[in-house]
């Protein structure tokens, strides 16, 4: 195989994210200059890149979320695109939602206020039986996270674009179901791609969905939320806690009111990080697939938006 590639990954993880492809691809031919390509490897490439480079076969996009990529007015229409099924993300996250889950459910907000006001209140336990978990979007990372949370015993619910059946997990597709999820969710987590459909779901309207005294937490993407409604919700009581991993505007600026609220914890979108080794390896079994005749994992939809 004989191919040209060009990668398009700027910032200081650049030169890695290069030398990591070149090692992985050794009977590639790489260009950084090249604007006739086989193949580009990009995230985030700028509208210049795409109004100057021809790509012949398929663009490689280095993460899950292709909202960034699909925004991208110079973007070939007929070009096939391919996300990041795994690539080490899974774990990561299935780890975070775990953590969040526990936190809520065995009350660690509560006991953390108690210590702050130097109050010794043991609570009983919650009854498990009526603290459900809903997972908004069914894909590998939302399938990986219902499976770590299996062996806690909470019921499971999740929601996806089209029905499907997940062992132990009642599911409900499609949009008018919705609501049905939401209102069995004490914790909602959030792991939807960012379309058309998706962007400001989670309003007024839709927190009111969840049961009094839920926790909402979103991994997936920021402009999910309209951020002065979900303010609202926490300050009227209605909603017990957020735990959000993204933005609408990242870095999150330092005026914005999340970073104080005493109902919110934020983490710098670290839920799962885009490992370069695991990365890598995917984008080069996916070329090495079109080459060979075969479709690797991870093609979008374009209509769909993943």
């Amino acid at each position: 195989m004989t191919v040209c590639v060009r990668v398009d990954v700027r910032g200081e993880q650049a030169t890695r994210w290069r030398e990591a492809l070149a090692r992985a691809l050794p009977e590639a031919r790489f260009e950084d200059t090249a604007t006739d390509v086989d193949y580009l490897i990009a995230w985030r490439p700028a509208v210049e890149t795409l109004q100057r480079v021809r790509v012949r076969k398929a663009v490689f996009n280095l993460g899950a979320g292709v909202d960034a990529l699909l925004g991208v007015p110079t973007l070939p229409p007929g070009v096939a695109i391919y996300r990041l099924a795994d690539a080490g993300m899974a774990e990561q996250m299935a780890e975070y939602a775990v953590m969040t889950v526990l936190r809520a459910y065995r009350e660690m907000d509560v006991y953390a206020r108690a210590q702050a006001d130097g109050r010794w209140t043991p609570r009983a336990r919650l009854d498990k039986s009526d603290f459900g978990v809903a997972v908004l979007g069914l894909g590998v990372l939302g399938r990986a996270v219902i499976d770590a949370l299996r062996p806690f015993g909470f019921p499971l619910h999740g929601h996806a674009r089209r029905p499907c059946a997940l062992d132990g997990v009642e599911v409900f597709g499609g949009a008018a179901a919705l609501e049905a999820c939401l209102a069995r969710a004490r914790v909602c987590i959030c792991l939807l791609p960012s379309t058309p459909d998706t962007r400001d779901l989670f309003d007024r309207a839709r927190f009111a969905w969840l049961p009094r005294g839920a926790h909402f937490v979103n991994l997936s993407r920021g402009d999910l939320v309209v951020e002065h409604d979900l303010i609202d919700a926490l300050d009227r009581g209605y909603l017990a806690s957020a735990t959000l991993d993204v933005f609408r505007e990242e870095p999150l600026p330092p005026t914005h009111p999340f970073w104080h609220h005493p109902k919110i914890t934020l983490t710098p979108h670290v839920s799962a990080l885009t490992l370069i080794g695991p990365s890598v390896a995917q984008v080069a079994s996916g070329i090495r697939a079109i080459e060979s005749g075969r479709e690797p994992p991870g093609r979008v939809d374009r209509s769909h938006g993943y």
